[in-house]
C-alpha cells in the first residue's frame, strides 16, 4: 500500500463511525480472540510510547532465585494418605471409631453426622532415592525425583469445599475477585515473552469426575486486565481465531493492525486513556500469537527420546502433554504457567480412582523436573504440585467403594526447583494426620515463600484500591525459610 493511499484511507476512515469501522475491523482480527487476548498481561520490551512497564519499578526487591513458576494443581483435593503423607497408625485402627477427641468441634463437608471410621493407607509407601523420602508407590516416576523435591507434609488452608479452596489457594481469600498469584507475579515482575501471554492456564481431565473450575480462579482481579491468566486449549486450536480467515494473508493483516493501531493513537491524543495504549499493545500481541501459538503447540520437532520421556505421541490434551507444553513455554520466557488435572475428588472409589489419576499425573511431573533440570533450567524455575486441601483420615462411604471426604486442617505438596531444598521433608501431622502440628504452612505462607523465591518481598507487593492497599498474602503470610537451599 502507497503512503498517499494509506493516507486517503485513513482520512476516510477517521470520517467514519470509529466503532463502526472497529466493528468491521473485528472481521480480520478476530474479534472473541482479542477480547480473550487483551486481558492477557504486560510484556518485558514493550516500546515506552505503549506505557506498558516490565512490572512494578523496583522489583524485584532483591536477587531472585527463580524466574518462573509452574503450579501443577491437582483438583478436586488429592488424598495425602495415598500420596505423600505415610500413617501407620491409620492402619494400625483401621476400621475403628475415630476418636471424638480429635474430631470434636472440627469443619467436616460430607460427613456431617455420620460415624466417623478410620480409614487406613491404601497403598504401600516406599522409601526414594538417596534422601529416603517416602512415597507412595502410586508415584514412582516422582519417586524417581525425590532427590529434587521438598516435601510439605503440614499445609493448612481456611475453605473445606472446592471453589472456596481454590479461590484461597490462588489469590489468598476465599472473597471472590480478588487477583490470582499469577496475575500478581505478572504485575510485579511483568513477562519475559514478546509474543505469548505472561500467565497462561492448561487443564486436562481424567478421574473420579473432572473437578469444575472458574475462570476467575486466574483472573486480574482488580489489578489491570491485562495480567490476567489466559486459558489454552491443548487439543485444536490453542486460542480461538488465532488463525486468519480465508482470503487474509499476514501482510493483509498487519495492514489492517497498523491502521487500527494509528487511529487509537490519533483519538488517544485527545482523551489521554491508558486503555487505548493497552488495547494497542494487546493487538500486537495477537498478531505475534498468530505466529507463535501454531509453532509452540507443534511438538513435532521433539526428539523421540523427549516424547517417551513424557510418555505422549501428539496433542492428546493429556497431562503429560500439558507438562511438556509447560517447559516450551518456560523455555519462551513466560512467567508463570499453571496446569490443572481435574479428577482428583475421591469421595468413593478411592483405591481405583488413585491409580487413575497418578497413572495420568505421576510420569509428566517427574519428566517436566527431569527435563527442565537436564536443560539447566530447573535451577531458575519454581515447581509446585498439590491440591487446594487433602482428603480425611475417615472412611467415607456406606457400599464397600470406600473414598475419603475434603480436609483443611492438613494436606500435602511438593516443591521442586531453584532455591529448594531437595530430597527433604518438612512440616508433619499428628499421628492420625488430622492436624498440621509440627511446623505449619498456610497457604499465605506458601505464596509468601514463591514471592520471595521470585525476588519479591510479599509485604511490599500492594496495590492501591478501594482506599486500601492489598497484596497476595493480606496481612498474614511467612516466607519458610527451613525449605529454602
Amino acid at each position: 500500500m502507497s503512503p498517499s493511499t494509506r493516507a486517503d484511507l485513513l482520512n476516510a476512515l477517521w470520517r467514519q463511525n470509529r466503532r463502526t469501522f472497529l466493528g468491521r475491523a473485528s472481521l480480520w482480527l478476530g474479534a472473541a480472540a482479542l477480547s480473550t487476548l487483551k486481558v492477557g498481561r504486560g510484556f518485558a520490551d514493550a516500546p515506552p510510547a505503549l506505557g506498558l512497564p516490565a512490572g512494578v519499578e523496583g522489583l524485584p526487591h532483591f536477587a531472585p532465585r527463580v524466574k518462573r513458576v509452574i503450579f501443577l494443581c491437582m483438583a478436586g483435593g488429592p488424598s495425602q494418605f495415598e500420596s505423600l503423607d505415610y500413617k501407620p497408625k491409620l492402619a494400625e485402627l483401621q476400621g475403628q471409631p475415630m476418636p471424638e477427641s480429635v474430631t470434636a468441634g472440627q469443619p467436616i463437608a460430607q460427613l456431617q453426622g455420620q460415624k466417623l471410621v478410620v480409614q487406613g493407607p491404601m497403598f504401600k509407601f516406599q522409601r526414594f532415592g538417596k534422601s529416603g523420602q517416602e512415597i507412595s508407590e502410586l508415584f514412582p516416576h516422582i519417586g524417581s525425583v525425590a532427590d529434587d523435591i521438598c516435601i510439605v507434609r503440614s499445609l493448612h488452608t481456611d475453605q473445606i469445599n472446592h471453589d472456596p479452596a481454590h479461590t484461597v489457594m490462588n489469590t489468598g481469600t476465599s472473597i471472590s475477585g480478588r487477583p490470582s498469584m499469577g496475575a500478581w507475579v505478572c504485575y510485579g515482575l511483568g513477562s519475559e515473552s514478546q509474543d505469548l501471554p505472561g500467565f497462561i492456564v492448561l487443564t486436562s481431565v481424567g478421574g473420579r469426575n473432572p473437578q469444575p473450575l472458574s475462570m476467575r480462579q486466574w483472573h486480574s482481579g482488580f489489578l489491570p486486565g491485562r495480567y490476567q491468566g489466559v486459558e489454552f486449549y491443548s487439543q485444536g486450536d490453542a486460542v480461538h481465531y488465532v488463525r486468519n480467515p480465508k482470503g487474509v494473508d499476514r501482510e493483509r493483516q498487519r495492514e489492517i493492525i497498523d491502521a487500527v493501531a494509528e487511529l487509537d493513537r490519533l483519538r488517544n491524543a485527545e482523551l489521554k486513556n491508558p486503555d487505548a495504549d493497552t488495547r494497542i499493545a494487546q493487538y500486537e500481541l495477537a498478531f505475534r500469537m498468530q505466529m507463535s501459538v501454531p509453532k509452540l503447540m507443534d511438538i513435532s520437532d521433539e526428539p523421540q527420546n523427549v516424547l517417551d520421556l513424557y510418555g505422549v505421541s501428539g496433542a492428546d490434551g493429556s497431562f503429560a502433554y500439558n507438562c511438556l507444553l509447560a517447559r516450551r513455554l518456560a523455555e519462551r520466557g513466560v512467567r508463570f504457567i499453571q496446569l490443572y488435572h481435574r479428577g482428583w475428588d475421591h469421595h468413593n472409589d478411592l483405591a481405583k480412582f488413585m491409580k487413575v489419576c497418578s497413572g495420568l499425573c505421576d510420569r509428566g511431573t517427574a519428566a517436566l523436573i527431569g527435563d527442565l533440570k537436564q536443560r539447566g533450567m530447573l535451577d531458575d524455575t519454581l515447581i509446585v504440585w498439590g491440591g487446594e486441601f487433602g482428603r480425611t483420615p475417615m472412611a467415607q462411604s456406606d457400599k464397600g467403594d470406600v473414598g475419603r471426604d475434603h480436609h483443611m486442617r492438613a494436606f500435602s505438596m511438593f516443591l521442586a526447583g531453584g532455591g529448594v531444598r531437595g530430597g527433604t521433608t518438612y512440616g508433619a501431622t499428628d499421628e492420625l494426620g488430622y492436624h498440621a502440628v509440627e511446623n505449619p504452612v498456610h497457604v499465605h505462607d506458601l505464596h509468601a515463600t514463591m514471592l520471595h523465591l521470585l525476588g519479591i518481598d510479599h509485604e511490599r507487593l500492594t496495590y492501591r484500591y478501594q482506599g486500601r492497599n492489598f497484596r497476595l498474602t493480606d496481612v498474614a503470610g511467612r516466607v519458610v525459610k527451613e525449605v529454602l537451599a
